[in-house]
């Protein structure tokens, strides 16, 4: 059985305390974890996802979240990151990465996803994110300038998973597919609801959206089950028959396990 955290925002603990949440879970006997971003923060995430992976001494898969390009920018943090995967034994950055089979019939995929800025009120959003300023990609941008940004930041997503997802379910009958952003507003969850139309342009990512609904409706004997975060707040969507959504809860300061992915019997996940 696979652990799913997501939103661990590992930077707001000290040493002890990140290696206390890396031991509960490695006691707990799971065979991997999957973690569907806001690990860090730009100038740690790789500090943090070794120190994780030591720890627990099994495979770590991963997506980033927009928290983990903060004091940083898109191009270098993924580099970093993919770097020290290439290296280290556990550790697996999911985003356009292929597919990893988890078992016989059952595959991962994953991307990070943006908050794209085609849902809900994205012309007359007064919200201002820290991204707007932390993450160099988008900072200090006026409202048309970032929409477009943010929307090309989505569209790579979209496009990475298209790939991937397609692979995965050629050979696969149940594919997970982690991201960070919920790729539907529906399941943009936010304490039982979902996000207010001017916080949906930043909780949503339409185009990974659009390639996952695309995608079910063309392999209907498939299922697809979706595993994000960043609302902190938990839900479930089932956008259809086949298609799934699971949004974590979360709180700063203390990480948890949001869900469990159950395997087939007797199985155990490829690194």
């Amino acid at each position: 059985m696979i652990a799913w955290a997501t939103d661990i925002h590992l930077d707001f603990l000290d040493r002890v305390q990140r290696r206390g949440f890396a031991e509960d879970l490695r006691a707990e006997g799971y065979t991997g974890l999957l973690v569907t971003g806001d690990i860090s923060e730009a100038r740690r995430v790789t500090e943090h996802l070794t120190d994780l992976a030591g720890t627990l001494e099994m495979p770590v898969w991963f997506v980033l979240g927009n928290h983990d390009y903060y004091h940083g920018a898109v191009a270098p943090v993924r580099e970093a990151v993919r770097a020290l995967c290439a290296t280290h034994p556990h550790l697996r950055y999911l985003h356009g990465a292929g597919v990893f089979p988890l078992a016989p019939n059952v595959a991962l995929v994953g991307v990070d996803g943006w908050g794209d800025a085609r849902c809900g009120a994205y012309d007359t959003t007064g919200v201002l994110l820290n991204d707007f300023r932390l993450i160099a990609d988008v900072a200090w941008l006026d409202l048309p300038a970032r929409n477009e940004a943010l929307r090309r930041l989505g569209d790579e997503s979209a496009a990475a998973l298209d790939t991937d997802l397609g692979e995965a379910l050629r050979h696969h009958a149940r594919v997970v597919v982690a991201t960070h952003v919920p790729p539907f507003a529906e399941a943009s969850w936010h304490e039982g609801a979902v996000s207010g139309p001017d916080w949906l342009p930043y909780f949503t990512c339409a185009a990974v959206g659009e390639v996952l609904l695309r995608h079910a409706e063309a392999h209907p004997l498939r299922r697809i089950d979706v595993y994000c975060g960043h609302t902190h707040s938990p839900g479930l969507a089932r956008i259809r028959d086949n298609l799934v959504v699971h949004t974590g809860g979360a709180r700063y300061g203390g990480p948890a396990v949001a869900g469990k992915i159950k395997l087939p019997d007797h199985s155990s996940p490829a690194v």
